[in-house]
């Protein structure tokens, strides 16, 4: 590197060395950070330029007058007393405090303290030396940090309860039947696409459907929203449970309601009362079995299979079947959760594995059956890792 003209190698390092011997004293008295120096009983000796500007504080009203707990808020005081000056003398030095020093106008200033023990050449404790940071800025993050918190928590809250109105109908009285829901939810952050509704005809018959919209979050309950609009609709037009699926297929095949592509799988069913029991007619599309939990008789699942994923396929086929309920037999219908729950470490929870359930209990009804499946579910603890819907119908023990 070149010199300018007439510069000396020697008067460089001169005016180095003055710079660094005129800096000692000014890098104490204006750090960017707070120093004071006091004695064991806290009574201060030193403090800086820049703690006093903090404070707006003379250093003639707190050199030899006061302590370093007098500076601090009541509530500083308290915690100093009780945890901070105990552990300084326990262990000679404390890190990172946060407290709240009181300035002369009233207002409080957030800080993070440090504070070390400078013991004589006898080993004996002499001097209390602490380092004050400005933490004005942190505790505005701290804040900001809680309130997009807080935020993303209401705004978790106002998703769920849209989603819940989706997913949930309060189930009308049927009847001479009993009939019973569940939602277990996996997760408290994300949204789920489960659904189930029960809802009367014109004829006396009723239609009922349960599914599982592909995804979570708020995608997901817009293509929840348009499959039950889509359902009950189609089923007052034509109950056909094959015509309804149909028309739903015809439906998130046409509409562009998300950016992605978005499938369901469902169970559209139409019961209708008959002397001494009920008919149900199922259909299915892409769905995991209904469960005929029989009174007399071990349980059966009413296989479906064959019927296609909903909203993937223009000619996407749908298979039907009809069951007879007598008094005391339930019919389960629920969503995959329950099925793919992880038991016995990464062992899936089968089909089969659910009648064989089936088979040990002693139910004669809808809500008698679906308190059971929930115990189940919950005894799967974190083994649940999807939203999981049931809905189950029973024909009433008195209509023998």
């Amino acid at each position: 590197m070149s010199r300018q003209p007439g510069a000396h190698p020697q008067d460089s390092g001169d005016q180095v060395s003055a710079l660094l011997e005129d800096s000692a004293e000014d890098l104490y008295e204006h750090a960017p950070c707070g120093y004071l120096s006091t004695f064991m009983d806290g009574t201060i000796v030193k403090i800086n330029a820049t703690l006093l500007g903090w404070l707006g504080a003379d250093r003639d009203e707190l050199v030899g007058r006061r302590r370093f707990s007098d500076l601090l808020t009541i509530g500083g005081r308290i915690y100093h007393e009780t945890h901070f000056e105990p552990l300084l003398r326990m262990h000679g030095e404390v890190g990172g405090i946060a407290l709240e020093l009181r300035r002369a106008d009233g207002t409080r200033l957030p800080v993070l303290v440090s504070s070390a023990v400078k013991t004589g050449a006898d080993g004996t404790a002499r001097l209390i030396r602490t380092t004050v940071f400005d933490a004005r800025d942190r505790r505005a993050y701290e804040q900001e940090l809680l309130r997009a918190r807080q935020e993303a928590e209401r705004e978790r809250d106002r998703v769920q309860l849209l989603a819940s109105t989706l997913q949930r109908t309060l189930l009308p009285d049927v009847p001479g039947m009993d009939v019973a829901a569940y939602y277990h939810p996996a997760s408290a952050d994300e949204v789920g696409g489960d659904f189930y509704d029960l809802f009367p005809l014109a004829d006396g018959r009723w239609a009922f459907f349960l599914g599982d919209v592909s995804g979570k979050g708020a995608e997901a309950a817009v293509v929840t929203s348009l499959t039950r609009y889509t359902l009950r609709a189609a089923a007052v037009f034509d109950p056909s449970p094959v015509a309804v699926l149909e028309r739903l297929n015809t439906a998130l095949l046409e509409e562009e309601i998300t950016s992605t592509p978005r499938f369901c799988t469902a169970v559209h069913g139409l019961l209708e009362p008959v002397c001494g029991g009920a008919m149900i007619t199922l259909a299915s599309g892409g769905h995991p079995p209904a469960l005929l939990v029989l009174r007399h008789g071990p349980a059966e699942l009413i296989s479906t299979r064959g019927g296609q994923l909903i909203g993937a396929l223009p000619d996407a086929r749908f298979v039907e079947r009809q069951v007879r309920l007598g008094p005391g037999d339930t019919l389960l219908l629920y969503t995959d959760g329950l099925t793919e729950a992880r038991v016995r470490g990464r062992v899936r929870y089968e089909e089969e594995d659910l009648r064989d359930f089936a088979d040990t209990l002693d139910t004669t009804s809808a809500t008698e059956t679906v308190a059971a499946v929930s115990r189940l579910l919950a005894s799967f603890g974190d083994g649940v890792d999807d939203d999981t819907a049931l809905l189950a119908l029973s024909v009433r023990l008195d209509q023998d």
